[in-house]
């Protein structure tokens, strides 16, 4: 709590003496606190500690300067959000602070979305609490999960891979039928079906497609530094060529 309160008043500081941070309101502060928790998204996939701690200060930040911009306009300050918070962990755990059951994580999971539904200023419906500028992935995942938790899901889990064979053969019709338009569809469903399988198999898709990522620029950049080493430009050489350094970069990575 000590720390908590040295923070609170360094941003009372800096709000009152520097002109930076004078100025920031709800609206400018958006674009940044954004990329702060994409800079920390990163740092959790590393599971590097020293740069969790030092992310999760720079949301901490974010969180208290918007409750010290609330504060100044009268409307809420920090005070409020943790008693928001507070009670709104206690209402969603009755397992814990009430008189309910629940020995296992799938137990809690079941009855969430019908928790949340009762609660006070809650959501109206199981998918209103999936926000609308959610990345499309991510938001694919979260109707999903929150279509689970009330039962709209698939009986055998393996059944999963039947829809996306399906949408498989449907992406292909449209596409030789070339109907740009359906062929735009039935990817998405595709996309969409594979989500639902990830999830099914505890596979995040974010997560697991950031990794893919990461892999594919690893691999590619010891290409690029391959050719440019031999005094080359990837756009002259073939694609065979290029593939011999590929795989290359593929056995580094397997041996590290």
């Amino acid at each position: 709590m000590i720390a908590f309160g040295r923070l609170l008043d360094i941003l009372d500081e800096l709000r009152e003496k520097c002109p930076w941070d004078r100025k920031q309101t709800y609206e400018s502060l958006r674009p940044n606190t954004i990329e702060e928790t994409y800079e920390l998204t990163e740092a959790l996939l590393k599971e590097d500690t020293n740069e969790i701690t030092k992310e999760l200060g720079d949301v901490l930040l974010h969180i208290i300067f918007y409750a010290k911009i609330g504060s100044e306009k009268g409307d809420f300050d920090i005070k409020d959000v943790c008693d928001k918070l507070c009670d709104k962990l206690i209402f969603r755990h009755p397992h814990v602070f009430g008189e309910e059951k629940a020995e296992t994580a799938a137990e809690v999971s079941k009855t969430w979305e019908q928790i949340k539904l009762k609660e006070k200023d809650g959501n109206k419906s199981v998918l209103s609490g999936v926000p609308s500028g959610l990345p499309a992935l991510i938001k694919a995942y979260r109707i999903q999960d929150k279509a689970r938790n009330v039962g709209f899901d698939w009986e055998e889990k393996a059944q999963v891979w039947d829809k996306v064979h399906e949408e498989f053969e449907e992406l292909q019709t449209e596409i030789a039928a070339m109907d740009a338009q359906k062929a735009k569809e039935e990817y998405g469903d595709l996309l969409f079906s594979i989500i639902n399988a990830g999830r099914l198999y505890g596979i995040n898709p974010e997560n697991a497609l950031e990794l893919t990522n990461q892999k594919f620029i690893q691999r590619f950049n010891y290409l690029e530094e391959k050719t440019i080493k031999q005094g080359k430009h990837l756009k002259d050489m073939s694609l065979e060529e290029m593939d011999v350094y590929w795989e290359e970069a593929k056995k580094v990575q397997r041996n590290s």
